[in-house]
């Protein structure tokens, strides 16, 4: 009876020599030998050596001897054997044994792939994004996996040990104004109303501190539709966490410690350049680098240095660029008590308890403590220039829920994407994703975004205007014919 390994038995594997196993998993590579045939064959947990000889083989796995190709899917049973002293491979882990073959059966054959699975970031990334479940086959893609797996599980049981709760908040939500455009979200049931897809979870964990949970956390996806840069996608993960009684000193404290003790136990390859994390006012930042995203590294070419830095002191409004005024991050930041004095006569002068942290030049996460009372944020709202209708549309429901004994309270949100593009030394944060979009905010696998049969537009209460281009584009057609 064989042991059912099933997997391409890692380094623990020294405990089945001599003993009949079954293993499952890929063809990485194929290598004939005349009289016998090597296969490396691969899954998750590595690389194992299969050696077919002919005569060990059953006649059926004789037959299918010369059918077998690079990325079969197979299932193999024989014997796991030690390797010849000079056949020892020291780079693998598997290196010291290999498997003779008894039997194979063919799970499922495999077309030849577009690409080499070995090393695909020299791939037309179109290409990679159409064939993405080929292109996470490679080691480097499921090593940014695992990286972000260990990342994320990390979280997760540093704030369970700091009494944080996980609660999850609504996808289909009211639009907010928070500084990027949202994706909307036809109502079927509610006819010329939209839902919206939340830029960030920002006023359900302002809720949640009302209804008295204290420590909130979640990993959650976010969606912004705005064009797309290298560390950015129309739908992201944020690790969103909020504290009830808390200082900005409080939260600081908290989510410094979180990092290193993750780096050191996901990243221990990696170090850290400053110890407390320096702590730069926003204008000295601007003054002194021209950016608010200062790269603190000493040694830009060591890949394995992290430079840490929080931004603080930032300013409570900024020009919107027309002659208005807008908030520098979202409206229910807490101004400084220094500059209260200044709200109404000169708001620009007026700094908030904001803050952001930094990682080698990227703004990896912000954070405020929040306005609590519903008086200062209905005051904040009217230097914004919002009228007391607008203001009670869009919130409304904040407002009156500051009147049930709302909690001082404050948090961040580092973004689970760009903090693993950091840690696996990736150009973008594609690359530490799954199933991204393209630049241009496409899926080339999926085919995603696509039009929708008529039927389904209706269904939903829309009417599609078509754009000029694709007007001009059907004229030209008809003429040519």
């Amino acid at each position: 009876m064989a042991v059912q390994a099933g997997r391409c038995l890692n380094v623990a594997a020294l405990k089945y020599v001599g003993k009949e196993v079954v293993i499952k998993g890929w063809v990485h590579n194929r290598r004939d030998m005349g009289k016998f045939v090597f296969l490396d064959m691969r899954d998750r947990s590595g690389l194992l050596q299969v050696i077919l000889i002919p005569k060990e083989l059953t006649e059926t796995s004789r037959a299918l001897l010369g059918d077998l190709k690079s990325e079969f899917c197979l299932a193999v049973r024989g014997v796991v054997q030690k390797r010849g002293e000079k056949q020892v491979n020291p780079n693998l882990p598997t290196g010291t044994i290999e498997l003779l073959a008894k039997d194979v059966e063919i799970l499922n054959t495999s077309k030849t792939p577009p690409f080499e699975l070995e090393n695909t970031l020299s791939v037309n990334e179109e290409m990679r994004l159409k064939y993405r479940y080929l292109d996470l086959r490679s080691q480097r893609m499921l090593a940014n996996l695992e990286l972000r797996d260990k990342v994320v599980d990390f979280f997760r049981g540093f704030l369970h040990e700091e009494g944080f709760l996980e609660v999850e908040t609504p996808f289909l939500t009211k639009g907010t104004p928070e500084g990027a455009r949202e994706f909307l979200v036809p109502s079927r049931l509610h006819a010329d109303k939209f839902y919206v897809l939340p830029q960030s979870p920002q006023q359900f964990k302002q809720l949640l501190m009302v209804a008295g949970v204290e420590k909130y956390f979640q990993i959650v996806r976010c969606f912004r539709d705005e064009d797309q840069r290298g560390d950015r996608q129309p739908e992201f993960t944020q690790l969103d966490l909020e504290m009830s009684f808390v200082t900005q000193e409080d939260v600081l404290q908290l989510n410094e410690r979180m990092m290193i003790e993750m780096v050191k136990a996901v990243a221990s390859d990696k170090h850290i350049s400053s110890k407390p994390f320096p702590r730069i006012p926003y204008y000295e930042a601007i003054n002194e680098y021209g950016t608010d995203k200062p790269d603190l590294r000493k040694d830009k070419n060591d890949p394995n240095e992290l430079a840490f830095c929080w931004i603080v002191d930032f300013p409570m409004f900024e020009d919107d660029g027309a002659g208005g005024i807008t908030t520098a991050h979202h409206p229910f930041c807490m101004p400084s008590p220094d500059d209260m004095e200044f709200l109404d006569s000169e708001p620009f002068k007026v700094r908030a308890l904001s803050y952001d942290l930094v990682l080698n030049g990227y703004e990896l996460s912000s954070g405020s403590i929040r306005i609590h009372r519903r008086d200062l944020q209905n005051r904040i709202f009217e230097i914004l220039g919002l009228s007391k209708k607008d203001i009670e549309a869009r919130f409304g429901h904040m407002l009156e829920a500051f009147e049930y004994g709302a909690p001082p309270h404050g948090g961040m949100a580092p973004g689970v994407d760009r903090l693993v593009m950091i840690l696996a030394n990736e150009p973008n944060i594609r690359e530490v994703i799954a199933f991204p979009k393209t630049g241009d905010a496409r899926d080339p696998m999926m085919g995603a975004p696509s039009e929708l049969p008529k039927q389904r537009l209706d269904e939903a209460n829309i009417e599609v205007k078509k754009s000029i281009k694709s007007i001009k584009s059907i004229k030209s057609v008809r003429s040519v014919k």
